[in-house]
Protein backbone atom coordinates (compact mmCIF):
# COMPACT_ATOMS: atom_id res chain seq x y z
CA UNK A 1 0.00 0.00 0.00
CA UNK A 2 2.99 2.45 0.87
CA UNK A 3 4.15 1.65 -2.80
CA UNK A 4 1.07 2.54 -4.05
CA UNK A 5 0.53 5.73 -1.96
CA UNK A 6 3.77 6.78 -3.51
CA UNK A 7 3.12 6.16 -6.76
CA UNK A 8 0.00 8.15 -6.56
CA UNK A 9 1.87 11.57 -5.61
CA UNK A 10 4.35 10.77 -8.04
CA UNK A 11 1.14 11.04 -10.98
CA UNK A 12 0.47 14.45 -9.64
CA UNK A 13 4.22 15.55 -9.15
CA UNK A 14 5.95 14.26 -11.86
CA UNK A 15 4.29 14.04 -15.12
CA UNK A 16 1.56 17.04 -15.52
CA UNK A 17 -0.96 16.00 -17.94
CA UNK A 18 -3.70 18.22 -19.48
CA UNK A 19 -6.54 15.67 -20.04
CA UNK A 20 -8.62 18.21 -21.76
CA UNK A 21 -5.82 17.84 -24.49
CA UNK A 22 -6.38 15.00 -27.15
CA UNK A 23 -3.71 14.36 -30.01
CA UNK A 24 -4.45 16.67 -32.87
CA UNK A 25 -4.18 13.41 -35.25
CA UNK A 26 -8.40 12.60 -36.42
CA UNK A 27 -8.88 9.50 -34.34
CA UNK A 28 -11.97 7.64 -33.58
CA UNK A 29 -13.89 8.13 -30.44
CA UNK A 30 -13.27 4.86 -29.42
CA UNK A 31 -9.22 5.07 -30.39
CA UNK A 32 -9.55 8.65 -28.17
CA UNK A 33 -10.46 6.63 -25.29
CA UNK A 34 -7.85 4.16 -25.53
CA UNK A 35 -5.38 6.49 -26.03
CA UNK A 36 -6.63 7.86 -21.94
CA UNK A 37 -6.57 4.88 -21.05
CA UNK A 38 -2.65 4.02 -22.61
CA UNK A 39 -1.76 7.78 -21.30
CA UNK A 40 -3.31 6.68 -17.71
CA UNK A 41 -1.36 3.73 -17.33
CA UNK A 42 1.94 4.53 -18.47
CA UNK A 43 1.85 7.68 -16.11
CA UNK A 44 0.74 5.28 -13.18
CA UNK A 45 3.24 2.70 -14.17
CA UNK A 46 6.39 4.62 -14.97
CA UNK A 47 5.46 6.68 -11.53
CA UNK A 48 6.21 3.86 -9.75
CA UNK A 49 9.10 2.52 -12.19
CA UNK A 50 10.67 6.42 -10.93
CA UNK A 51 9.90 6.33 -7.61
CA UNK A 52 10.46 2.91 -6.08
CA UNK A 53 12.56 1.41 -9.02
CA UNK A 54 11.51 -2.35 -10.56
CA UNK A 55 12.05 -5.56 -8.21
CA UNK A 56 14.42 -6.66 -11.07
CA UNK A 57 16.69 -3.77 -10.23
CA UNK A 58 16.51 -4.11 -6.83
CA UNK A 59 17.55 -7.57 -6.81
CA UNK A 60 19.87 -7.40 -9.43
CA UNK A 61 21.70 -4.72 -6.87
CA UNK A 62 22.11 -2.35 -9.64
CA UNK A 63 21.81 1.07 -8.42
CA UNK A 64 22.50 4.56 -9.32
CA UNK A 65 26.06 5.83 -8.32
CA UNK A 66 27.36 2.90 -8.06
CA UNK A 67 31.04 3.75 -8.94
CA UNK A 68 30.49 7.06 -6.58
CA UNK A 69 33.35 5.31 -4.12
CA UNK A 70 35.15 3.14 -6.58
CA UNK A 71 35.52 5.10 -9.46
CA UNK A 72 33.84 8.65 -9.16
CA UNK A 73 35.05 9.94 -12.66
CA UNK A 74 33.37 6.91 -14.15
CA UNK A 75 31.08 8.22 -16.22
CA UNK A 76 32.25 11.44 -16.82
CA UNK A 77 34.92 9.73 -18.53
CA UNK A 78 32.83 7.69 -20.58
CA UNK A 79 30.71 10.71 -21.55
CA UNK A 80 34.07 12.47 -22.49
CA UNK A 81 34.89 9.57 -25.01
CA UNK A 82 31.21 9.91 -26.25
CA UNK A 83 31.76 13.51 -26.89
CA UNK A 84 35.10 13.53 -28.83
CA UNK A 85 33.54 10.06 -30.83
CA UNK A 86 30.54 12.29 -32.00
CA UNK A 87 32.68 15.19 -32.46
CA UNK A 88 34.16 12.80 -35.89
CA UNK A 89 31.17 10.72 -36.37
CA UNK A 90 27.96 12.17 -36.18
CA UNK A 91 25.79 9.87 -36.06
CA UNK A 92 28.08 6.72 -34.22
CA UNK A 93 25.81 7.62 -30.81
CA UNK A 94 23.05 5.39 -33.31
CA UNK A 95 25.35 2.68 -33.46
CA UNK A 96 26.24 2.47 -30.07
CA UNK A 97 22.65 2.71 -28.79
CA UNK A 98 21.96 -0.18 -30.64
CA UNK A 99 24.68 -2.30 -29.64
CA UNK A 100 23.70 -1.56 -25.79
CA UNK A 101 19.79 -3.03 -27.07
CA UNK A 102 21.79 -6.01 -28.83
CA UNK A 103 23.69 -6.23 -26.02
CA UNK A 104 20.63 -6.93 -23.50
CA UNK A 105 18.68 -9.01 -25.70
CA UNK A 106 21.08 -12.08 -26.03
CA UNK A 107 22.28 -13.28 -22.71
CA UNK A 108 21.22 -10.27 -20.60
CA UNK A 109 22.96 -6.82 -20.55
CA UNK A 110 26.79 -8.47 -19.89
CA UNK A 111 28.71 -6.70 -22.50
CA UNK A 112 29.17 -10.25 -24.42
CA UNK A 113 27.77 -8.12 -27.63
CA UNK A 114 32.05 -6.60 -27.64
CA UNK A 115 33.79 -10.15 -27.60
CA UNK A 116 35.57 -10.50 -30.42
CA UNK A 117 35.97 -14.40 -32.55
CA UNK A 118 38.25 -16.44 -31.35
CA UNK A 119 39.47 -20.05 -31.38
CA UNK A 120 37.17 -21.02 -33.99
CA UNK A 121 34.35 -19.11 -32.31
CA UNK A 122 32.14 -16.85 -33.92
CA UNK A 123 30.97 -14.29 -31.55
CA UNK A 124 27.64 -12.30 -31.48
CA UNK A 125 29.87 -9.09 -32.64
CA UNK A 126 30.16 -10.81 -35.71
CA UNK A 127 26.82 -12.89 -36.67
CA UNK A 128 24.88 -11.15 -39.58
CA UNK A 129 22.41 -9.23 -37.49
CA UNK A 130 25.47 -6.95 -36.31
CA UNK A 131 27.44 -6.40 -39.19
CA UNK A 132 25.64 -3.48 -40.18
CA UNK A 133 26.97 -1.96 -36.45
CA UNK A 134 30.26 0.56 -37.59
CA UNK A 135 33.55 -0.83 -36.31
CA UNK A 136 34.24 2.77 -34.90
CA UNK A 137 31.47 2.37 -32.24
CA UNK A 138 33.33 -0.64 -30.67
CA UNK A 139 36.38 1.09 -30.60
CA UNK A 140 34.19 4.06 -29.02
CA UNK A 141 33.84 1.22 -26.13
CA UNK A 142 37.02 0.13 -26.30
CA UNK A 143 38.59 4.16 -25.90
CA UNK A 144 36.45 4.60 -23.01
CA UNK A 145 37.23 1.31 -21.21
CA UNK A 146 41.39 2.43 -21.80
CA UNK A 147 40.75 5.76 -19.66
CA UNK A 148 38.36 3.98 -17.07
CA UNK A 149 41.31 1.18 -16.69
CA UNK A 150 43.81 3.93 -16.28
CA UNK A 151 41.91 5.64 -13.57
CA UNK A 152 40.59 3.30 -11.98
CA UNK A 153 42.24 -0.48 -12.96
CA UNK A 154 39.57 -3.38 -12.57
CA UNK A 155 36.39 -1.74 -11.35
CA UNK A 156 34.09 -0.58 -14.44
CA UNK A 157 32.31 -3.22 -16.38
CA UNK A 158 32.22 -3.15 -20.33
CA UNK A 159 28.38 -4.16 -19.86
CA UNK A 160 27.77 -0.69 -17.51
CA UNK A 161 30.10 1.46 -20.38
CA UNK A 162 27.52 0.19 -23.24
CA UNK A 163 24.75 1.40 -20.89
CA UNK A 164 26.16 4.88 -20.02
CA UNK A 165 27.27 5.50 -22.92
CA UNK A 166 23.83 4.79 -24.62
CA UNK A 167 22.22 7.15 -22.46
CA UNK A 168 24.91 9.51 -23.54
CA UNK A 169 24.00 9.19 -27.13
CA UNK A 170 20.17 9.58 -26.34
CA UNK A 171 20.92 13.03 -24.66
CA UNK A 172 23.53 13.67 -27.43
CA UNK A 173 20.74 14.17 -30.15
CA UNK A 174 17.69 15.64 -27.85
CA UNK A 175 16.13 13.42 -26.02
CA UNK A 176 17.10 14.20 -22.10
CA UNK A 177 19.55 12.61 -19.94
CA UNK A 178 18.55 10.05 -16.97
CA UNK A 179 19.93 8.56 -14.36
CA UNK A 180 21.25 4.93 -15.32
CA UNK A 181 21.80 2.41 -12.65
CA UNK A 182 25.13 0.57 -12.44
CA UNK A 183 27.04 -2.34 -11.07
CA UNK A 184 26.76 -5.05 -13.75
CA UNK A 185 29.30 -7.46 -14.28
CA UNK A 186 30.78 -8.84 -17.40
CA UNK A 187 30.01 -12.03 -18.90
CA UNK A 188 32.42 -14.49 -20.85
CA UNK A 189 30.48 -16.63 -23.21
CA UNK A 190 29.52 -14.78 -26.84
CA UNK A 191 28.00 -16.99 -30.08
CA UNK A 192 26.56 -15.71 -33.02
CA UNK A 193 23.92 -18.22 -32.94
CA UNK A 194 22.59 -16.45 -29.81
CA UNK A 195 21.49 -13.67 -31.99
CA UNK A 196 18.02 -15.62 -33.46
CA UNK A 197 17.19 -13.70 -29.82
CA UNK A 198 16.54 -10.17 -31.59
CA UNK A 199 13.78 -9.22 -33.53
CA UNK A 200 13.71 -8.66 -36.89
CA UNK A 201 12.19 -6.05 -39.00
CA UNK A 202 9.85 -7.95 -40.68
CA UNK A 203 8.05 -8.92 -37.63
CA UNK A 204 4.37 -8.36 -36.60
CA UNK A 205 2.82 -6.97 -33.15
CA UNK A 206 2.22 -10.42 -31.80
CA UNK A 207 5.26 -11.62 -32.96
CA UNK A 208 6.82 -8.27 -31.11
CA UNK A 209 5.32 -8.22 -28.27
CA UNK A 210 6.00 -12.53 -27.57
CA UNK A 211 10.06 -11.43 -27.69
CA UNK A 212 9.66 -8.38 -25.65
CA UNK A 213 7.40 -10.89 -22.80
CA UNK A 214 10.31 -13.40 -22.96
CA UNK A 215 12.55 -10.75 -21.70
CA UNK A 216 10.28 -9.08 -19.26
CA UNK A 217 9.28 -6.53 -21.32
CA UNK A 218 5.90 -5.37 -21.85
CA UNK A 219 4.13 -4.19 -25.32
CA UNK A 220 3.94 -0.75 -23.88
CA UNK A 221 7.99 -1.24 -23.50
CA UNK A 222 8.21 -2.71 -26.74
CA UNK A 223 6.27 0.02 -28.28
CA UNK A 224 8.19 2.67 -26.43
CA UNK A 225 11.82 1.36 -26.95
CA UNK A 226 10.94 1.47 -30.86
CA UNK A 227 11.27 4.73 -31.08
CA UNK A 228 15.30 4.73 -30.56
CA UNK A 229 14.60 4.35 -34.24
CA UNK A 230 13.83 8.03 -34.58
CA UNK A 231 18.15 8.08 -35.40
CA UNK A 232 20.17 6.23 -37.24
CA UNK A 233 20.45 4.62 -40.18
CA UNK A 234 19.32 1.12 -42.19
CA UNK A 235 20.10 -0.62 -44.92
CA UNK A 236 18.07 -1.81 -47.83
CA UNK A 237 17.77 -4.98 -47.41
CA UNK A 238 15.59 -5.17 -44.20
CA UNK A 239 12.78 -3.35 -45.73
CA UNK A 240 12.95 -4.01 -49.78
CA UNK A 241 10.66 -6.69 -48.73
CA UNK A 242 7.56 -4.44 -48.70
CA UNK A 243 8.64 -2.60 -52.51
CA UNK A 244 9.50 -5.25 -54.82
CA UNK A 245 6.73 -8.35 -54.88
CA UNK A 246 5.66 -8.19 -52.12
CA UNK A 247 2.35 -10.48 -52.22
CA UNK A 248 0.81 -12.16 -55.10
CA UNK A 249 -1.62 -9.32 -54.96
CA UNK A 250 0.39 -6.39 -54.18
CA UNK A 251 3.75 -5.36 -55.64
CA UNK A 252 4.19 -3.13 -52.74
CA UNK A 253 3.27 -3.13 -49.21
CA UNK A 254 -0.52 -1.85 -49.15
CA UNK A 255 0.44 -0.09 -45.76
CA UNK A 256 3.34 1.97 -46.98
CA UNK A 257 2.74 5.59 -48.28
CA UNK A 258 2.73 5.13 -52.16
CA UNK A 259 4.86 8.58 -52.32
CA UNK A 260 7.39 7.40 -49.58
CA UNK A 261 7.53 3.85 -51.47
CA UNK A 262 8.46 5.27 -54.53
CA UNK A 263 10.88 7.00 -52.58
CA UNK A 264 12.68 4.29 -50.95
CA UNK A 265 12.29 2.49 -54.16
CA UNK A 266 14.94 5.06 -55.92
CA UNK A 267 17.45 4.59 -53.17
CA UNK A 268 16.90 0.71 -53.51
CA UNK A 269 16.75 -0.07 -57.16
CA UNK A 270 17.09 -3.07 -56.79
CA UNK A 271 16.29 -6.01 -54.43
CA UNK A 272 19.77 -6.06 -53.58
CA UNK A 273 21.26 -3.48 -52.83
CA UNK A 274 22.92 -1.95 -50.07
CA UNK A 275 22.18 1.63 -49.72
CA UNK A 276 21.95 3.18 -46.20
CA UNK A 277 18.45 5.29 -45.47
CA UNK A 278 17.37 7.17 -42.41
CA UNK A 279 14.87 5.18 -40.33
CA UNK A 280 13.61 8.58 -39.91
CA UNK A 281 13.96 11.14 -42.68
CA UNK A 282 12.54 14.35 -40.84
CA UNK A 283 15.08 13.65 -37.93
CA UNK A 284 17.92 11.66 -38.73
CA UNK A 285 20.44 13.06 -35.60
CA UNK A 286 17.04 14.35 -33.75
CA UNK A 287 15.74 12.04 -31.14
CA UNK A 288 12.16 12.79 -30.80
CA UNK A 289 8.58 11.94 -31.93
CA UNK A 290 8.76 12.56 -35.24
CA UNK A 291 9.23 8.82 -36.13
CA UNK A 292 6.02 8.07 -34.44
CA UNK A 293 4.33 10.63 -36.67
CA UNK A 294 5.59 9.41 -39.68
CA UNK A 295 4.27 5.83 -38.82
CA UNK A 296 0.49 7.70 -38.61
CA UNK A 297 1.39 8.85 -41.67
CA UNK A 298 2.33 5.16 -43.12
CA UNK A 299 6.32 6.18 -43.46
CA UNK A 300 7.32 3.08 -40.68
CA UNK A 301 10.26 2.04 -42.99
CA UNK A 302 10.22 -1.33 -41.28
CA UNK A 303 7.12 -4.16 -41.09
CA UNK A 304 8.21 -3.82 -37.10
CA UNK A 305 7.34 -0.07 -37.08
CA UNK A 306 4.12 0.32 -39.09
CA UNK A 307 2.99 -2.95 -37.22
CA UNK A 308 2.90 -0.71 -34.15
CA UNK A 309 -0.60 0.53 -35.34
CA UNK A 310 -2.04 -2.86 -36.26
CA UNK A 311 -4.56 -2.72 -33.05
CA UNK A 312 -6.47 -0.29 -31.05
CA UNK A 313 -4.24 -0.01 -27.61
CA UNK A 314 -0.81 0.02 -29.53
CA UNK A 315 -2.18 2.59 -32.36
CA UNK A 316 -3.52 4.60 -29.09
CA UNK A 317 0.31 4.75 -28.06
CA UNK A 318 1.60 5.59 -30.96
CA UNK A 319 -1.13 8.49 -31.31
CA UNK A 320 -0.11 9.60 -27.45
CA UNK A 321 3.91 9.68 -28.14
CA UNK A 322 3.17 11.15 -31.59
CA UNK A 323 1.55 14.03 -30.30
CA UNK A 324 3.57 14.53 -26.64
CA UNK A 325 6.83 14.16 -26.82
CA UNK A 326 7.42 15.07 -23.46
CA UNK A 327 5.51 11.90 -22.59
CA UNK A 328 7.36 9.70 -24.94
CA UNK A 329 11.09 11.31 -23.94
CA UNK A 330 10.15 10.52 -20.43
CA UNK A 331 8.66 6.93 -21.15
CA UNK A 332 12.06 6.11 -23.16
CA UNK A 333 14.06 6.35 -20.53
CA UNK A 334 11.64 4.30 -17.67
CA UNK A 335 11.72 2.10 -20.23
CA UNK A 336 15.90 1.70 -21.45
CA UNK A 337 16.26 1.57 -17.16
CA UNK A 338 14.31 -1.75 -17.32
CA UNK A 339 15.74 -2.78 -20.51
CA UNK A 340 19.00 -2.53 -18.97
CA UNK A 341 18.75 -4.82 -15.82
CA UNK A 342 17.58 -7.93 -18.41
CA UNK A 343 19.50 -10.94 -17.35
CA UNK A 344 22.63 -8.77 -15.45
CA UNK A 345 25.16 -10.46 -13.67
CA UNK A 346 26.07 -8.67 -10.45
CA UNK A 347 28.32 -9.51 -7.33
CA UNK A 348 30.61 -12.09 -7.62
CA UNK A 349 28.84 -13.61 -11.00
CA UNK A 350 30.83 -12.51 -13.76
CA UNK A 351 34.24 -10.92 -13.98
CA UNK A 352 35.46 -6.82 -15.09
CA UNK A 353 36.92 -7.29 -18.12
CA UNK A 354 40.35 -5.67 -18.51
CA UNK A 355 39.76 -5.59 -22.53
CA UNK A 356 36.56 -5.05 -23.27
CA UNK A 357 36.47 -8.10 -26.56
CA UNK A 358 38.50 -10.34 -24.63
CA UNK A 359 37.22 -12.62 -21.41
CA UNK A 360 39.75 -12.52 -18.62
Amino acid sequence: MEGWRKASQCVHTTIPINRGTLPPIPISNKLREATMAVLASIVVYSCMALCLMSDAVLAAQLRVGFYSQTCPTAETLIRQTFNDAVQQTDDIGADLLRMHFHDCFVRGCDGSVLIASANGNTAEKDAEINQTIEEEAFQVVDNAKAKLEAACPGVVSCADILAFIARDSVAHYGGGFYDVPGGRRDGRISLASDTSELPGPDLRLVQLTQIFARKGLTQSDMITLSGAHTIGIAHCPAFTSRLYNFSSSSAVDPTLDPAYAVQLQQQCPTAGSNTEVPMDPPSELGFDNSYYQGILRHRGLFTSDQTLVSTPAAAAQVNLFASNSAVFTSSFALAMVRMGSIGVLTGSNGEIRTNCRVPN
